[in-house]
């Protein structure tokens, strides 16, 4: 059974169209019996284009459709017409997608301009026609070029989101329910882990600010980066952002081991990509709601604080301390651009 595509990566084939072939043919007028060679050229095969479009958000549509042909190019006919060029095929994709060739692994493009066309597989030269080969010594050849095949080829999608934000954290720390109060997404949590599959995205807007984007990452465990949960599939979507927000259960946190959760996550950002730990990281106490009256939940926040990590404390199911959290965010954002400039 082949393993389970998920929306964010895809793998697919393009083939390029065929060259026509050229054309034997000979003028025939009356009077000149032995016209001269005038067969043309056959026409080039279609080329494959990948091109990015803020317009698709997903990849979820190669799961249907995996198999991508040009058409071929038309042959050429007589008094010394060249065949018609095979139409392009253009295939659109999200804006973040990484192109890479299958069989050699190689990455031929990370697609990040909307609109700036990627040719991956070029369509065959159309063949000479008879034409081409007539000489002195050779008035009347009767042969002619087949046309050339085009390029084919397996390619690897995979999708890296573009987002200012990446929530992250271990699995129903409620990461879906807060993006969905942050936001306008309309992704909904469950009460059992593992229930988020795929990415998240959801748009954080203020009249006073820029538009903040805020991705939700399906929860990590210990081991992600070696595959097991579902982290590995996901922890490239935090190679754009700006900012990692880890979401935590507070309900959960041993007040004698407040950072177990967070240092689990960071572990598995190290083993993944080191360069995500020069993010600005925040911390998000969630469900404040579960705690009981003698919770020591100012200790825990000055404990975070006191390690680097602005953090406040929310509940995404109330909406308590739900605007701090924006505000946080709006500054912490702008801060960076200012400093960038």
């Amino acid at each position: 059974m082949p393993r389970r595509r998920f929306a964010d990566e895809a793998e697919i084939m393009v083939k390029a169209g065929k060259g026509g072939s050229g054309c034997i043919s000979f003028e025939r007028l009356r009077f000149k019996p032995r016209g001269a060679a005038d067969g043309g050229d056959g026409g080039k095969g279609g080329d494959v284009f990948l091109v990015a479009s803020p317009t698709v958000q997903t990849l979820a549509s190669f799961r249907h459709q995996h198999i991508f042909r040009a058409q071929n190019g038309q042959p050429g006919r007589s008094r010394l017409q060249t065949g018609a060029q095979g139409p392009d095929v253009t295939i659109t994709v999200p804006v973040g997608t990484v192109v890479a060739d299958l069989a050699s692994g190689q990455v031929l493009a990370d697609l990040l301009d909307p609109q700036v066309p990627l040719l991956v597989a070029s369509g065959g030269r159309g063949g000479k026609g008879n034409a081409h080969f007539g000489s002195s010594r050779l008035r009347s050849p009767r042969f002619a070029q087949p046309g050339e095949p085009g390029e084919e080829r397996q390619l690897w999608l995979e999708l890296q989101l573009l987002a200012d934000v990446g929530l992250i954290g271990l699995p129903n720390a409620g990461k879906t329910t807060l993006l969905a109060r942050l936001t306008a997404s309309k992704a909904t949590g469950s009460p059992f882990p593992f229930s988020t599959l795929e990415p998240n995205l959801g748009v954080l807007q203020h009249a006073e600010h820029e538009p903040v984007i805020l991705a939700d990452i399906p929860g990590l465990i210990d081991g992600a980066h070696t595959g097991k949960g579902l982290g590995l599939r996901f922890l490239r979507h935090l190679k754009r952002t700006r900012l990692l927000l880890h979401v935590v259960d507070a309900s959960q946190i041993d007040p004698q081991r407040p950072y177990e959760a967070v240092d689990l996550v960071l572990a598995e950002l190290t083993s993944f990509d080191p360069d995500l730990l020069r993010r600005q990281h925040l911390v998000a106490l969630n469900k404040i709601d579960l705690l009981p009256g003698d919770h020591p939940l100012s200790r825990l926040l000055a404990a975070f604080t006191r390690r680097g990590w602005p953090c406040q404390a929310l509940s995404a199911h109330s909406g308590e301390g739900v605007d701090r959290l924006k505000q946080l965010l709006w500054s912490t954002l702008e801060a960076q651009e200012h400093a960038a400039h």
